[in-house]
């Protein structure tokens, strides 16, 4: 190595290489500051994201980034807002992104959300199966129901035998003739085993 004669040309080396290190650190730093990555809430990155990009793909791919690093957005009086787009609801929450306890409470309303869903689902149901009953027994109801029947006493037949006629008709000799066969075939099947 060359051996430099002068101590002071070493010291000057030396400045000058911790004064370019120096400067290198400070530009990192203020490189550092405004990026993207730590922004404190959506808007901020949103912003940062604005200020560093110029292309708009460039652009629209940081701002995803920034809507899937931050889920809450920021209220004009302070604080922050959580969109459940499942319930279509939105929720106020303490920081950025919510909390633990924040999502537990979301999750609940969810849940309430889906039982209100399933009970109003269920009572349509219901109500659609009442009116097509309905329907349907009205429109039986309108169905002509054909001629009308005529209900006429039946005529009981008359018992020959115990009709009072003369010895001469011929009627009278039919039906008694039809009684004695009928009472000798009765009182033989009783006399058979």
């Amino acid at each position: 190595m060359y051996r430099l004669a002068d101590g002071s040309v070493r010291r000057r080396f030396f400045v000058f290489v911790l004064g370019a290190l120096l400067g290198l650190f400070a530009m990192w730093l203020g490189l550092r500051g405004s990026s993207p990555e730590l922004a404190q809430d959506f808007e901020e990155c949103v912003e940062l994201v604005r200020a560093n990009t110029a292309s708009k793909n460039g652009l629209s791919a940081s701002v995803t980034d920034c809507n899937v690093r931050f889920a809450g957005r920021r209220k004009v009086d302070g604080g922050y807002t959580y969109y459940d787009f499942m319930q279509d609801r939105h929720f106020d929450i303490v920081g950025p992104n919510p909390t633990a306890e924040e999502r537990k409470q979301i999750d609940r309303a969810y849940m309430g959300y889906l039982d209100a869903q399933m009970r109003e689902t269920v009572s349509a149901e219901l109500a659609r199966r009442q009116n097509e009953q309905l329907r349907a027994d009205m429109e039986n109801a309108r169905q002509p129901l054909g001629p009308p029947i005529v209900l006429t006493p039946a005529k009981r037949p008359v018992d020959r035998s115990k009709a009072h006629c003369g010895d001469d008709s011929l009627s009278c000799r039919w039906a008694k003739f039809s009684t004695v066969v009928k009472n000798a075939f009765a009182s033989s099947s009783k006399t058979k085993p």
